[in-house]
């Protein structure tokens, strides 16, 4: 053999082993930087899997209610009275092209509904007593939580149906018992389920048109249409609404699309989420402090283990390396911890919730990632540190 021997190579089998044992030999204060960096990376991952679950079960009843209903109702005239749409305005509007179908409520004014008539007239709970064609639910795309819808028969009668919230302000829980509404006992015939998309009508108390003009002094006029377009041309009839609902003063029309209000709903769901996961990567710095904090000490206790490798002919480089895998296993084991804790916190919330549990795949390989970024950098200075020690200050040290 000639010239100087060329010291050993370290495999990457190797290093990991050597960081591992370095981490095994100070397991308390291993688990207390890990934990640091866990907490970081759970809360990270925790908001996007919740924040991208409650998009999903948004995105999902949108799926099912459908984007192309618009609602038209009447707004203020040139002088600022309240204008009121065309009795006329639902028959228009059905025979709009690519109009599927259009209904309609109208506000019964000066009539509330009680539980029982001897409640004080002023307190009605916020119950509006509405108007309503039999073929809203199609419309609307609301669904029964018991009992049934209004029909042919029972519009002409002293009928109704509670919204979801009215039910419970009345204290309604089944069909089949009568309510003091306009002075006349009305007899519950269904209670609805909640509506995404109308949820003005979660707050009313909804009965036959022809019943409201008989006996409740309904002069006929819709206060809100409900009107279903095909999808490919919601623009068009979006633009067209208006002036076909009120020809006369199409200025005095409101026209919105309900879906709408959801999605800015969403867009402020994600604000919220940007604000937590800045907080979350505060927690992640904290922790990449903590894991730097406890490399630097590791590397002044391990001075005379960094000595007795460098004189057993361990180079810079590998002492170098050591404590850098050191530090990328210290961060991985967090990260990895971190994301299963981020997981589980979302699979209960959004169990508890009701929706489908949605961690994006891009979190976890960032939350990772992120970890090992985090290792890399706090490790960099002591791993530095410690191969400049030279073997004999660092076998001299105490």
């Amino acid at each position: 053999m000639t010239g100087r021997d060329e010291p050993a190579r370290l495999g990457p089998r190797d290093v990991v082993r050597v960081g591992a044992a370095g981490l095994r030999a100070r397991p308390l204060r291993v688990f207390l930087s890990a934990l640091g960096i866990a907490i970081g990376i759970a809360a990270m991952v925790g908001v996007v899997g919740i924040s991208t679950s409650s998009r999903a079960q948004l995105q999902a009843a949108l799926d099912r209610l459908g984007t192309n209903m618009l609602t038209v109702a009447p707004g203020k005239d040139f002088f600022g009275s309240d204008a009121e749409l065309p009795e006329e305005s639902v028959a228009m509007i059905g025979r709009m092209s690519g109009v599927l179908s259009a209904s309609a409520t109208g506000k019964v004014p000066g009539t509330n509904v009680y539980r029982n008539d001897h409640i004080d007239a002023g307190e009605t709970g916020g119950i509006s007593v509405l108007a309503s064609r039999l073929d809203l639910p199609r419309t609307a795309g609301l669904s029964m939580a018991a009992g049934t819808w209004l029909n042919a028969a029972t519009s002409r009668y002293p009928a109704v149906v509670l919204g979801s919230d009215a039910a419970d302000a009345l204290g309604v829980a089944q069909p089949n018992v009568q309510v003091w509404l306009g002075s006349r006992w009305f007899t519950v015939v269904g209670i609805l389920d909640h509506a995404p998309l109308a949820p003005e009508l979660d707050s009313a108390a909804l009965v036959g048109w022809d019943v409201a003009a008989a006996r409740l002094g309904f002069d006929g006029h819709p206060t809100t249409v409900y009107t279903r377009a095909r999808k490919d041309a919601v623009p068009h009839v979006r633009d067209l609404l208006a002036a076909t609902a009120d020809p006369e003063s199409p200025t005095a029309v409101e026209v919105s699309r309900p879906s709408d209000a959801l999605a800015a709903q969403n867009a402020g769901d994600k604000a919220f989420t940007g604000l937590l996961l800045g907080l979350g990567a505060v927690a992640l710095l904290v922790g990449g402090v903590g894991v730097a904090n406890t490399m630097v000490i590791s590397v002044l206790e391990r001075r005379a283990e960094i000595g007795l490798r460098r004189s057993l002919g361990a180079t810079r480089g590998q002492v170098r390396l050591q404590f850098l895998a050191e530090s990328q296993l210290l961060a991985a084991l967090g990260g990895v911890g971190g994301v299963t804790l981020g997981i589980l916190i979302t699979a209960v919330f959004a169990v508890t919730q009701g929706w489908p549990t949605v961690v994006p795949p891009w979190a976890m390989a960032g939350g990772v990632g992120a970890t090992l970024v985090i290792g890399g950098i706090a490790g960099l200075y002591p791993a530095i540190r410690a191969a400049r020690l030279s073997p004999t200050e660092a076998l001299a040290a105490p």
